[in-house]
């Protein structure tokens, strides 16, 4: 054993080397810089926080931070502050700060609304040299860069991303994946070609197929969930459902065995709700199948109003009812108000060749069902819903004017309620969803329309009056989500102002001016990447162009005008103008003769399913019920389709984008339940009516 005096005496020789060791360590070792860990996190500050600690730094980690500061601005909404810092960074950077300056070059494009330019920066990146939360980025570039239109790209989009998801993000992305799987068209469902290991996809696919075959079957569409499920283990959607799918697993069907029917019984829109009623009967007792069944018409019972204790109201403002133009009493049936339907021999029923077109759904006869119609303008609302709940009702389908429709959102009725009209303001009630036959509705589905088919500089020709005014607004907001510019707007007087302009030969000039929009417009320049974005054009830059910049003219107008206006339009711009024309179902009122058919060749409308070939049985019922009244056989399809919505309302309300299709579209709720229609779109060609796809 060695003695105690040595052992010490080595310790001592040790301690200076020990000490001299941490002195040298203590010398070189740097703080480490905090602005990394930021950027290879989840960088969550604001943007306060980053341009603080640029400010501050005076080293390479000053980069870092602006580029910290740069994603935060985008990520609130300060675009133009991002774009100025952008162009304000150093062109000497590390590796890692320049991974951050090239994601976030498309970023700032897809703020920008230039979604072609961020597509084509994003196809030239490569994910793998990002870090997983940059990765994420990456991926969500993609997904917005695309504006929710389905593709394959965008479905590989989300599935790359969702693994790098988690929380609320993820919940997201799975909805967001099922939304765009749904939005495929079947022809775009039957072309996908995959690789073979592509299991994920190949899972979300056949989950769609599921949800096609089942889902009007709560029963049926459970059990092919689980199956799925058991299929599909390893799926992201088999261990976290899209919220559509899970809320349909859990909803409550509603009772339609007793249904309250609120509709004015006096007054001009009495002939509207008589047409309403009848179509709503028809289908209970008829089921709503295109089928023979409907090829005769249906006895429609004798209203059952609530007992009357007040004095009739005053009428109504026409401007308050629900109709395909929901704009007065005459613009619904293209004459002076009446309490009778237009004469059979004043609008000939011409149906188009037979399109394929979106066949309506099929909900089976329930002639037990009890129905029972209370007239709203004899009572006041609160008292007639009272009254109803009183004796048994479990749905209400109504009321009709939209002064009624107001009065709901302080309605403490626990009833669940089918509205046949939409407030200025909507409120989110769980009990109630609002159908009404709008030109705002038909507005969007132009503007969706129009974008699908590759055009980006749109001119609206509408008339001079509050309806036009609503048509341009609804299209150019809707224009506007879709990513694209200002739209144009042209207004146009009688019929005798558009003889006057045939007859001096001025024609009709496919410019405008600008549709006002709360959008918020740059205002200018900016720089990207050595590429310089102009600012958008002035109203006098707009107004003073060439009808060359115009690329297709949406036109609301009755028979009569669009007959003036089309040649009109040739008249100035010539027979080979590049414009695409397109009118609403204003402009399909039944009177389409051969004349006036080769007279409209090239023009496209829209039209409801039922009087566009979806269901002909129903139609030929309809317009013999309202002896061809057209605008009066859209209101008859708007009763079937209301008894179509009552039997499927909790699908509805409950169900994030579940679909009906129905006779006066395809009809889907938003966060609101405010059911929108998808129309059909037909086209002119050599004196034959054709779909339009």
């Amino acid at each position: 054993m060695l003695p105690s005096k040595i052992i010490r005496s080595k310790a001592g020789r040790c301690l200076p080397v020990v000490l001299a060791a941490l002195v040298f360590a203590g010398c070189t070792t740097k703080t480490p810089d905090p602005s990394s860990a930021h950027i290879q996190g989840t960088a969550s500050a604001d943007s306060a926080y980053y341009l603080q600690q640029m400010q501050q730094s005076a080293d390479d980690s000053k980069t870092t931070w602006q580029l910290l500061a740069i994603h935060a601005l985008l990520t609130e909404g300060k675009t133009q502050q991002a774009v100025q810092l952008y162009n304000q960074l150093p062109a000497k950077m590390d590796d890692v700060q320049r991974h951050e300056q090239l994601l976030l070059a498309p970023e700032i494009k897809i703020a920008l609304k230039d979604y072609a330019g961020a597509n084509a920066l994003l196809a030239k990146l490569d994910p793998a040299g990002f870090n997983k939360n940059q990765q994420a980025r990456y991926y969500q570039a993609i997904i917005d860069a695309s504006q929710n239109r389905p593709s394959l790209p965008l479905l590989r989009a989300y599935i790359a991303q969702e693994p790098m998801l988690t929380g609320k993000a993820h919940q997201q992305n799975i909805d967001g994946t099922w939304q765009a799987l749904s939005a495929l068209t079947p022809a775009q469902m039957n072309s996908m070609v995959i690789n073979a290991d592509e299991n994920v996809l190949q899972g979300w696919l056949d989950l769609q197929r599921v949800w096609n075959d089942n889902r009007n079957d709560p029963n049926m569409l459970k059990a092919g969930i689980k199956d799925w499920q058991t299929r599909y283990p390893l799926n992201p959607g088999a261990k976290t459902l899209p919220t559509q799918l899970s809320n349909m697993q859990n909803y409550q069907q509603a009772s339609v065995g007793k249904i309250a029917l609120l509709l004015p019984l006096n007054g001009q829109a009495a002939v509207y709700s008589r047409t309403i009623q009848q179509g709503f009967e028809a289908a209970k007792n008829n089921g709503t199948a295109p089928v023979s069944a409907l090829s005769a018409p249906a006895q429609t019972p004798a209203v059952q109003p609530a007992d009357n204790t007040v004095a009739p109201q005053p009428v109504e403002d026409p401007d308050a009812v629900a109709s395909p133009s929901a704009a007065s009493v005459s613009d619904l049936t293209n004459e002076q108000p009446t309490d009778q339907p237009v004469d059979q021999a004043e609008q000939p029923a011409t149906a188009p060749a037979q399109p394929q077109v979106q066949s309506t759904a099929a909900v089976p006869a329930n002639p037990s069902a009890e129905v029972k119609v209370y007239d709203t303008s004899s009572q006041p609302l609160a008292q007639v819903l009272a009254q109803a709940q009183q004796d048994g009702a479990t749905l209400v389908v109504g009321p009709l004017l939209k002064s009624n429709v107001e009065q709901l959102a302080s309605s403490t009725t626990s009833l669940n309620v089918l509205a046949l009209n939409q407030p200025e303001h909507v409120q989110n009630r769980p009990n109630i969803c609002y159908f009404a036959l709008s030109p705002e509705d038909e507005a969007r589905d132009a503007a969706d329309h129009i974008w699908q088919q590759g055009h980006r500089a749109p001119l609206l020709l509408l008339p001079r009056s509050s309806l036009g005014d609503r048509v341009a607004k609804a299209f150019s907001n809707e224009w506007q989500k879709l990513g694209g510019g200002l739209v144009l707007q042209q207004k146009f007087g009688s019929v005798g102002e558009l003889k006057q302009g045939i007859n001096s030969g001025s024609g009709i000039a496919l410019t405008g001016t600008p549709v006002a929009s709360t959008a918020p417009q740059q205002q200018e320049a900016v720089t990207i990447g050595g590429l310089t974005i102009p600012p958008p054009p002035t109203d006098a830059q707009i107004t003073g162009g060439s009808s060359g910049n115009v690329d297709a003219a949406y036109i609301i107008a009755t028979p009569a005008e669009v007959a003036l206006i089309k040649p009109m339009i040739a008249m100035r711009t010539g027979s080979r103008s590049g414009a695409q024309l397109y009118a609403s179902s204003r402009s399909a009122g039944g009177v389409n003769g051969p004349d006036f058919r080769l007279e409209m060749d090239g023009l496209q409308f829209s039209d409801i399913p039922m009087l566009s070939g979806g269901n002909p049985s129903l139609q030929q019922q309809a317009l013999s019920s309202v002896r061809n009244d057209y605008s009066l056989a859209r209101l008859y399809a708007m009763g079937v389709d209301a008894w179509s919505l009552a039997n499927h309302f909790s699908q509805i309300r409950q169900v994030p984008g579940y679909q009906v299709s129905g006779n006066t579209g395809v009809l889907s709720a938003n966060q609101d339940c405010v059911i929108s229609r998808k129309l059909n779109w037909l086209k002119f060609s050599q004196g034959q009516i054709i779909p339009a796809n």
